[in-house]
């Protein structure tokens, strides 16, 4: 018959730079299957849920520019779906073909039959079905030309019995263009920002992931106008290294310094971040916005300036516009906050709990000291985001992956999958929450058959921990947050994995030390402290009232235990919010 259309896909993605589909093969993804067995230079990861393959894609394009999941008719592409949308939002370039049913039976309510359009409309940049050869080819060439330069999630519909068809080539090229152009605002509008950075006396600089091939021109800006430069989460190990004025993160997970730097500010320059909180943001001083994507500009806060660029180009044609400065009273005065900050961070890191109950921050802060320089995490949503977000530092060389936009559970162990086979050489750690690894905990097995060398450090503290603090801030004690756990180091040890449980904090060190040197994939269990909580940069009237009212409802319900835990656990970072 001759090339069929499986292969046509296999050879055209093999051409775009991907190494690799995550996928759970069967049916209507039969064909390709084997047009990866028989191509031989496409690698099938056998993934033991659909949703792993999404995040282990996603992470993958993260580190490497693209990647490829697959999911088979109905069940198996829809479990794609959360994946997907965090690659989307996190703007990471994966191509997910959604295998679907006969194209003879749509509309006839077939087995398994999905309407694949409707279903990844709000997930994906680039959404279609091919039902002919040529039409094939020619979307495969537009969803990866798509998903590479609009760093969106592009999903391709593939009936199956159009797979096993014979390929026909369309009128377009069989594999994808990249290019790169210089892309910045007009003279007249960087004349603009010039005169604002002027104008003002105290300037701060907020970077968000846009940033990321910018620090050396985020740094020299710093000096140049002598301001403290603060940054979104995604972009903490992208700003924060060598980076003599960095005052730490704002947000939910954030640091007063930077909060209280960017309040004090009569200019804030925001630079390739779409933040998401807007009750974080300054209304009281001049704000301009640099990004990519123009569309997102004063979505979170009221811009005077909006100015439409990639960060890096931008400020390159900035530079000899705007004069340096000599005042530095505002910068010293920020990053004086900042030390003391760092100071009682580095204090609470050293309290190391009881049995147990191990702090967090402590078994967060050893992470940090003992992971390579260049070591990949990736941090579960939840409060492993706050103990990755205030404990883990930035090198220039290491990475850190994250549900960070959509904001799903159990994206670290799957991302660190991906994280994995796109970089064999480094050192991949995942924070896991118990609650987050419970969820996905079969496909420990997927690491195992692989030998993937990640290592997977389970803060187990019973019970969703996050959720339990949004409970009780919004004055409601916590209810169905506790969880019964097994013992993960036990299963990890069933699954083929070196297992390792860990509740005395003395013994913390030696353990994390052991395996982070281990050759293969290791799990570490630590019986952390579950009334640990994560203080806020900024504590609002009603968050006090809504967490004293919480405490009183639990004292009356007869768990006053309870309530004295949380306070004897949480009394170390008091003078770090004040």
């Amino acid at each position: 018959m001759g090339k069929k259309v499986a292969d046509q896909l296999v050879e055209t993605i093999e051409k775009a730079g991907i190494k690799r589909i995550y996928a759970v093969t069967g049916d209507s993804l039969n064909e390709v299957n084997d047009a990866v067995r028989r191509r031989g230079t496409v690698e099938w990861v056998h993934v033991r849920h659909e949703e792993v393959g999404a995040y282990a894609a996603a992470a993958e394009a993260e580190l490497n520019g693209i990647a490829c999941c697959a999911g088979s008719s109905g069940p198996g592409h829809v479990h794609l779906i959360n994946g997907l949308y965090d690659a989307n939002r996190s703007n990471a370039s994966v191509l997910a073909i959604a295998s679907t049913c006969p194209s003879s039976e749509f509309g006839m309510q077939y087995f398994q039959e999905t309407d694949t359009m409707k279903l990844f409309a709000d997930c994906s940049g680039y959404n279609q079905l091919a039902v002919t050869p040529v039409q094939f080819s020619r979307m495969l060439q537009s969803a990866l030309q798509h998903t590479i330069q609009r760093k969106e999630v592009a999903v391709l519909g593939l009936p199956g019995d159009l797979a096993a068809e014979k390929a026909e080539e369309g009128p377009t090229a069989s594999f994808a263009l990249p290019t790169r152009g210089v892309y910045r605002p007009q003279d007249s509008e960087l004349q603009r920002l010039a005169g604002m950075i002027e104008e003002a006396e105290k300037i701060t600089i907020y970077c968000g992931i846009g940033a990321r091939d910018a620090h050396d021109q985020v740094v020299k800006l710093a000096e140049t106008i002598k301001a403290p430069v603060g940054y979104s989460f995604k972009a903490k190990m992208a700003i924060q290294h060598h980076n003599p004025y960095e005052i730490g993160m704002t947000g939910l997970l954030g640091l007063p310094s930077a909060f209280a730097s960017m309040h004090d500010s009569d200019l804030l320059i925001l630079l390739g971040t779409d933040f998401p909180y807007e009750s974080f943001m300054p209304d009281r001083c001049k704000i301009a916005q640099v990004d990519i994507r123009p569309e997102r500009i004063g979505r979170r806060a009221k811009v005077d300036l909006a100015l439409g660029g990639d960060v890096r180009d931008t400020l390159e044609a900035l530079f000899p516009l705007i004069r340096p400065k000599t005042g530095d009273d505002f910068l010293m005065k920020q990053l004086q906050v900042y030390r003391k900050v760092r100071e009682n961070m580095a204090s609470v890191a050293e309290k190391r709990g009881g049995e147990c109950t191990i702090a967090p921050e402590y078994v967060a802060s050893l992470i940090d000291r003992l992971a390579a320089e260049d070591a990949i995490f990736t941090v579960d949503t939840g409060m492993c985001c706050v103990w990755g977000a205030r404990f883990l530092n930035a090198t220039g060389k290491r990475e850190m992956l994250g549900s960070f936009n959509h904001g799903s559970m159990a994206n670290a162990m799957p991302m660190a999958i991906g994280a994995a086979f796109a970089r064999p050489g480094q050192q991949v750690v995942a924070l896991c929450g118990d609650g987050g690894i419970s969820m996905l905990l079969g496909d420990l097995a997927t690491i195992a058959q692989y030998k993937l060398p990640v290592k997977l450090i389970v803060f187990d503290n019973r019970a969703l921990g996050m959720v339990k603090l949004e409970m009780e801030v919004a004055g409601l004690p916590d209810w169905q947050t506790g969880m019964y756990n097994p013992d993960f180091a036990a299963v990890a040890e069933a699954m083929g994995i070196k297992g390792y449980s860990v509740s005395d904090p003395a013994g913390v060190e030696g353990v994390l030390s052991e395996a982070l040197a281990a050759d293969g994939p290791v799990l570490v269990r630590v019986c952390t402290d579950p009334n640990a909580l994560a203080m806020p940069p900024k504590i609002e009237f009603d968050q006090m009232k809504g967490f004293a009212t919480s405490m009183a409802k639990l004292i009356l319900a007869g768990r006053g235990d309870e309530v004295w835990e949380t306070a004897k656990s949480n009394i170390k970072h008091i003078w770090g919010i004040l």
